[in-house]
């Protein structure tokens, strides 16, 4: 298991354009049809790292914790499924259902969205406030699968609750560790 650190994007960074299909739902999400005043968390993720299984529990509990309170979540895959098979659509939306996601689980196939992010591994958060700039980008918390640091989500809940209440976050952040994302050959 290789640890890759996430890249730290510079805050501000404006949230691209993109249309994925979401596997769950058939339908394509596209960044246009967000809404333009609330905030948006972008989590790059995929079935089979370790470290996403990991946190498994906590993606859920975000969901049930901050969608009602306004926040847009969006995960994505970009993992070759040439290589990594367990990362196919049909796997992530087996995973989607299993876990109860409300939230769309897109599949990036050409890997472009990934590229525009900068994500670089598995997890990989991006937060955008309500004017849809970044404003945290980094990890979940301290627990890792070898570690026993409890998986509660703390840095990004700090962050999330930053926004929600209209605060600034704070610009201490450190950088998401998981799997690197698997690119085409």
């Amino acid at each position: 298991m290789a640890e890759t650190h996430s890249t730290m994007k510079p805050l501000g960074f404006e949230l691209p354009p993109f249309t994925l299909p979401d596997v769950g739902s058939n339908r394509t999400v596209s960044s246009d049809g967000l809404v333009r005043e609330k905030p948006v968390l972008v989590m790059f993720i995929c079935n089979h790292c370790p470290y996403v299984m990991h946190i498994l529990p906590e993606l859920g509990r975000l969901d049930r914790d901050y969608s009602a309170r306004g926040l847009q979540i969006l995960a994505i895959n970009s993992n070759d499924v040439t290589s990594y098979p367990d990362d196919h659509p049909t796997h992530m939306r087996s995973l989607a259902a299993r876990e109860g996601w409300s939230f769309p689980y897109l599949y990036d196939e050409s890997q472009s969205v990934a590229r525009v992010f900068d994500a670089a591994c598995t997890p990989d958060f991006f937060l955008f406030d309500g004017t849809h700039r970044l404003v945290y980008r980094g990890q979940l918390d301290d627990s890792r699968p070898r570690n026993r640091a409890p998986v509660n989500g703390k840095d990004l809940r700090q962050a999330i609750d930053a926004v929600l209440a209209g605060q600034v976050v704070s610009s201490v952040q450190r950088p998401s560790v998981g799997c690197n994302i698997k690119w085409a050959v």
